[in-house]
C-alpha cells in the first residue's frame, strides 16, 4: 500500500512540477522525458553523447549517420574525397541557410574547425590540434589537411557541428552558450534550465521540414519520476528505461518498450606498473576468470545485456569475431594467483562512476565480491562521473570500471584514446586512465594509421584486438548494454532507436 501511495504521489509531483494537464497533445508535437539535461548550447563545448544528441537537432555536420546501422551519408557536404593520407576535400551543399537566414558557405566550415582547438569553447581539442590547415577553394569547396594520417577523420564528421561564423563572432560568448544558431532541423524556442527545452521545426530545412513541428524535451534524471511522467500520459517517449522498471513497463497496457542491443561495452581497465600485481599476466588472467559475468547479466542487469569478449562492437572496424570470453573458473583463478606468488591474495582499489552507466555501482560491488572469493581484497571507490572522469583523464587509477563505444565506428580511434601509452603533447592515450603502456601495442596501432588499403587496416586492427584482449588482457570485458526506451501507445509515434543512442527528432514521426 505504501508503494502504491508513493507512486501516486510521484505522478502528482510530475504533473505539478512540469505544469502538465490531462489534455491530448497536438498530433504534430511530442513530449519526451529524457534522462540527461543539456550542459550548454555550444556545439563544440560538450563532446559527450548526451550533449551531442541535443546539438544534432540544432546543427548539422558535414556528414551525418542514418539508419539502424548508423550509415555515414552526406549532410552539409554533398560528397568528399581523400586524395592522400593527409588531405580531405569536401564539396559543400548549396542553398543551405542558418536559422538567422545567413547562407552557409566554406567560411563557416573553416571557422568551425579552427574553433575546435580553442580550450575556452571546445572539448574537441585533440581534433582541433590534429588539423594542419583549412583552405577555402571557393564558397562551396574546402580542403582540410591533418598533421598526421587520421583514417577515421571522415567518420567523425557527423559530430563536428558547423556554426555560423558571422553571428558567433558578433555575439557575446555567453549568448553563444545558450542560444544555438545552426542549420539543423530544429530551432531553439526556449530553454528553462532544470525544466524543459522547447524546439520548433525549421520549415526551411535543407532536407525538408521535419514531421514533428514542436518538441518539448523534459530532462528528468530521476528514473521513477521520468517513468511517472510517461505512465501518466504527460510524456509520450521516455529514454533511459532503468532495468528495474522494465517488467513494470512491459505489463502496462498503455506502454510499449522499444529496445536494441547497445554499442556500448562495459569493461574493467587495469594498469601494468611494475610495482603492481596486475603487471603479471597470470594475475590479469586470474582476475578475468574470477568474475561470473553470466551472473552479473542475470542478476545485476536483469537480463538486459549481452556478454562481451572485446571492447568494439560488431559494426566497428576492427571487431574480431574470433575472440571468445575466458570461462568463469574461480579454482583456476586461485591456481594462477598462487603461481604468480599471490596465493594469499593482495589488495586493490576498484574505482568507478555511480551515475554514468546502467547499474554501474552495482556492477562494481559484484566484481568486488567475486574477486574476494579468490583472495583479492577490493576497496570500492565509486563516485559521481564528474569526479571519476577527471581521474581517468589524469591517468592516476590502477583498476577501474568504464564504458565505451566509438562514435566513428573505428577501433583505431578507440585504441589511440584508451590503450596507447600516454603522451599528452601528441594527445595519445588521453583516456588511458591507468597509464597502461605496451610498446608492442603502440607499434602495431601506429602502423594502422598510414595504411591505404581499408582491408589491410581492418585485418591489422583485428590482429591488434586479439593481441590486446587475448594475449595481453589489456582489459577485462564484461558486457554490452541494452538501450531501452518506452512509448505511450495510441499516439501514433514512429520511432527507431539509433546506434549512437541520440534522439534526433527529424527521424521521429506521428
Amino acid at each position: 500500500m505504501k508503494k502504491i501511495m508513493l507512486f501516486v504521489l510521484t505522478v502528482a509531483l510530475a504533473v505539478t512540477v512540469f505544469g502538465w494537464g490531462g489534455q491530448a497533445m497536438a498530433q504534430k508535437s511530442i513530449v519526451v522525458a529524457i534522462d540527461v539535461p543539456p550542459r550548454m548550447m555550444n556545439p563544440h563545448g560538450d563532446d559527450s553523447d548526451a550533449g551531442l544528441q541535443y546539438m544534432a537537432n540544432f546543427f548539422d555536420g558535414l556528414l551525418q549517420r542514418k539508419g539502424p546501422e548508423g550509415t555515414l551519408v552526406p549532410a552539409l557536404a554533398e560528397r568528399w574525397e581523400h586524395p592522400d593520407l593527409l588531405t580531405w576535400k569536401f564539396y559543400l551543399r548549396k542553398g543551405v541557410k542558418f536559422h538567422n537566414g545567413n547562407p552557409f558557405t566554406a567560411a563557416d566550415v573553416k571557422f568551425s574547425f579552427e574553433r575546435l582547438s580553442n580550450p575556452d569553447v571546445s572539448e574537441f581539442i585533440n581534433t582541433g590540434k590534429s588539423i594542419e590547415s583549412v583552405e577555402i577553394i571557393d564558397n562551396y569547396t574546402v580542403v582540410i589537411k591533418t598533421k598526421e594520417p587520421i583514417p577515421w577523420f571522415a567518420n567523425n564528421m557527423h559530430q563536428v557541428f558547423i556554426m555560423d561564423k558571422e553571428s558567433t563572432e558578433a555575439r557575446d560568448p555567453g549568448e553563444v552558450m545558450v542560444k544555438p544558431i545552426g542549420t539543423g532541423a530544429y530551432k531553439l524556442e526556449e530553454w528553462v534550465k532544470g525544466s524543459y527545452v522547447r524546439l520548433l521545426s525549421n520549415e526551411d530545412y535543407w532536407e525538408g521540414a521535419p514531421p514533428i513541428k514542436k518538441v518539448d524535451v523534459r530532462p528528468i534524471t530521476e528514473s521513477s519520476t521520468r517513468f511517472a511522467a510517461l505512465v501518466s500520459g504527460q510524456a509520450e517517449l521516455m529514454s533511459g528505461v532503468p532495468v528495474e522498471l522494465y517488467d513494470k513497463i512491459v505489463k502496462n497496457p498503455k506502454l510499449e518498450v522499444v529496445s536494441r542491443p547497445a554499442r556500448r561495452s562495459i569493461f574493467l581497465a587495469l594498469g601494468n606498473k611494475v610495482t603492481s600485481p596486475m603487471a603479471d599476466m597470470r594475475v590479469r588472467k586470474a582476475m578475468y576468470m574470477a568474475i561470473n559475468e553470466d551472473e552479473i547479466i542475470a542478476k545485476v542487469m536483469r537480463g538486459h545485456a549481452a556478454p562481451a569478449a572485446q571492447i568494439p562492437d560488431p559494426p566497428t572496424i576492427g571487431y574480431n569475431a574470433g575472440l571468445k570470453r575466458l570461462p568463469y573458473d574461480p579454482e583456476m583463478a586461485k591456481k594462477l594467483l598462487n603461481e604468480a606468488g599471490y596465493g594469499k591474495g593482495f589488495e586493490v582499489t576498484l574505482t568507478g562512476p555511480n551515475d554514468r552507466y546502467v547499474q554501474d555501482e552495482q556492477i562494481c560491488e559484484a566484481v568486488a565480491k567475486y574477486l574476494a572469493k579468490v583472495g583479492i581484497k577490493v576497496k570500492l571507490d565509486v563516485k559521481p562521473k564528474s569526479i571519476f572522469f577527471d581521474e581517468v583523464a589524469d591517468g592516476i587509477l590502477d583498476f577501474y570500471l568504464i564504458g565505451w563505444f566509438d562514435g566513428t565506428f573505428d577501433m583505431g580511434r578507440t585504441y589511440f584514446k584508451l590503450a596507447h601509452s600516454r603522451d599528452e603533447e601528441k594527445g595519445l592515450g588521453e583516456l588511458n586512465g591507468a597509464a597502461y603502456g605496451d610498446p608492442e601495442i603502440d607499434k602495431l596501432l601506429q602502423s594502422t594509421a598510414s595504411m591505404v588499403s581499408p582491408e589491410e587496416r581492418k585485418r591489422t586492427l583485428q590482429q591488434l584486438n586479439k593481441m590486446a584482449m587475448a594475449d595481453k588482457i589489456l582489459w577485462i570485458p564484461l558486457h554490452y548494454q541494452e538501450d531501452l526506451y518506452a512509448i505511450m501507445k495510441g499516439r501514433g509515434i514512429k520511432f527507431q532507436p539509433r546506434p549512437d543512442r541520440w534522439l534526433v527528432y527529424k527521424e521521429i514521426s506521428k
